[in-house]
């Protein structure tokens, strides 16, 4: 396991560091650990972005049209499946509000040039391809069974499936909801994920060490120097100034630039990430037998998908 780096590097000691002993390749390794598939427990969860796991999405769809269908909406039976295969619906009149703020890196901006120009603003959704489309009320509540006071539970007559067309699909290529479990203290219910569950108390956990504590410190300091004040990088990114518009404003845009400069600067990406990592590996050992069964439920679904899509082809 990767060991901790000095955290006395701080202030002028990191900068130098930065800029005569290997600064580059500090930089580079930063940017390396902030993905997810740089921590242990990544290995237990499904690739969405893989074909396999792309398919999951596919036969979904492709089962809940032929649920619409039967349900009485009869224009489901020219949807393509391309345009919504990687998504999950919204209700009509609800994507304005949707925020493009953050992005999947564990930790934030850690590009300085980047965040001057996108500031906390997600590029990646904005140049995303797959986008949620709208659905009218009744389509809506009988893909997902989610409904608004008032409406009703069947659709042109039949009753609607418990959690939507999307749901009884979903129960048709993964098998029936599990029985509720308890892991780490948790209890869980429906399509629940092991490794997710263990991220997030891996995640709790490692911000209560000590060497954690000192790397916010340590960022929060630098972030000082350049005029902004925020405890941590957590607070930052979620500045409530930032939700004002679809664009990120000059503030935003300097506030995440000193942001991932400070985060290089004080290399707080490779301690936390090693303080992180280090509270995954003990959950896996812990929960070993759970997370293997979780794996082979996940091929087991992602199979069952394949053959799905193909039988449609």
């Amino acid at each position: 396991m990767r060991k901790l780096l000095p955290l006395a590097l701080t202030g002028l000691l990191a900068v130098s560091a930065c800029q005569f002993v290997g600064g580059d390749d500090a930089d580079d390794e930063a940017h390396r650990l902030n993905t997810m598939r740089s921590f242990p427990l990544n290995d237990y969860l499904p690739d969405a972005a893989s074909a396999k796991g792309k398919a999951v999405g596919t036969a979904q769809w492709i089962l809940a049209r032929k649920c619409m269908v039967r349900l009485g909406f009869t224009g489901f039976k020219t949807l393509d499946i391309r345009t919504v295969e990687s998504t999950y619906p919204v209700r009509q009149g609800t994507l304005a509000s949707m925020s493009k703020l953050g992005d999947d890196s564990p930790y934030g901006v850690d590009d300085p040039d980047l965040a001057a120009e996108h500031g906390y603003h997600d590029r990646i959704q904005d140049e995303a391809t797959d986008q949620p489309m709208e659905w009218p009320a009744d389509q809506y509540t009988a893909l997902t069974g989610t409904y608004e006071s008032g409406e009703s539970h069947r659709a042109h007559g039949s009753p609607i499936p418990e959690k939507g067309c999307m749901g009884e699909a979903l129960r048709k290529i993964s098998g029936p909801e599990p029985e509720p479990t308890e892991i780490g203290g948790i209890k869980l219910s429906g399509y629940y994920s092991v490794a997710g569950t263990l991220w997030y108390q891996a995640h709790k956990e490692a911000k209560k060490d000590p060497a954690w504590k000192k790397a916010d410190r340590e960022w929060s300091h630098c972030m000082k120097e350049k005029g902004f004040r925020y405890p941590g990088p957590d607070k930052s990114s979620v500045d409530p100034d930032w939700f004002l518009n679809d664009k990120p404003s000059r503030k935003e845009k300097k506030t995440a630039a000193a942001d991932a400069r400070c985060k290089l600067d004080t290399e707080y990406i490779q301690t936390v990430h090693a303080i992180e990592s280090r509270a995954q590996k003990k959950a896996i050992a812990r929960n070993k037998k759970a997370l293997e069964e979780g794996r082979a439920a996940d091929e087991r679904t992602m199979a069952d998908a394949r053959k799905i899509v193909d039988a449609e082809s």
